[in-house]
This record gives C-alpha cells, structure tokens and sequence, in this order.
C-alpha cells in the first residue's frame, strides 16, 4: 500500500484552501474549492484502488480474483456530480450578487437589507 495518493490528496486539499483564504474574488473562491473539492476523488480512488484488480462485474470471474470495490467508484461519481452541481449554483449566485451589488468582491459589499 503506497502512501503517495494520500500525500497528493492532501496536497491538493491544501492548495485549494489556500487559494479560498487568499481570494479577493467570489469567482476565483468557486474555483479553489473546487480544486479542494478535487482531492476527495484522489482520495476516494486511492482507497478503491487494489494492485492487480479487475472489474468486478463479471458472473464468470472465479472467487479468488482480486477486484476493486465498486462502491467506492460509485461514491467518487456521486461525488463528481455533486461537486459540478455545487460549483453551478455557487456561480449562479455569483452572477447575482454582480447584478444586484455591481461587485463580486467579498469585502465592498454592504450589509444584507431585509
């Protein structure tokens, strides 16, 4: 078992919050958590993943073949679309705040009036 996808998971994770801590644009903060949104798939793969293994679909494939877990590929496809649904509604409320406040940046909007 290598320790390698997991360092790069991480990695990623950190890049993405960085990029969310030193945005000044609701745009490019939509974009960094969408690359530390990146990392759970790597991560999710890295722990599906068996050296050697085949699809596990198969009704002729005998019972001491190795296979990968197929529900951890199903977790990172669910993940894969909640994560571009999320990043299409955070955008569309970007596009709002532009119309509505004429500005994108987080620290020159005003205060929310009821």
């Amino acid at each position: 078992m290598s320790v390698f996808p997991y360092l790069v998971a991480g990695w990623i994770l950190l890049i993405g919050l960085y990029g969310m801590v030193r945005s000044r644009d609701a745009i490019h903060t939509i974009g960094c958590l969408a690359v530390a949104q990146s990392s759970t798939y790597v991560l999710l793969l890295a722990v599906g993943y068996r050296r050697g293994g085949t699809s596990p679909y198969f009704s002729d494939t005998p019972k001491s073949t190795t296979v990968v877990d197929p529900v951890v590929q199903a977790l990172a496809l669910t993940d894969v679309v909640v994560g571009a649904t999320v990043t299409a509604l955070l955008l569309a409320l970007a596009i709002q705040l532009r119309k509505r406040h004429g500005t994108i940046d987080p620290d020159s909007l005003t205060g929310l009036k009821g």
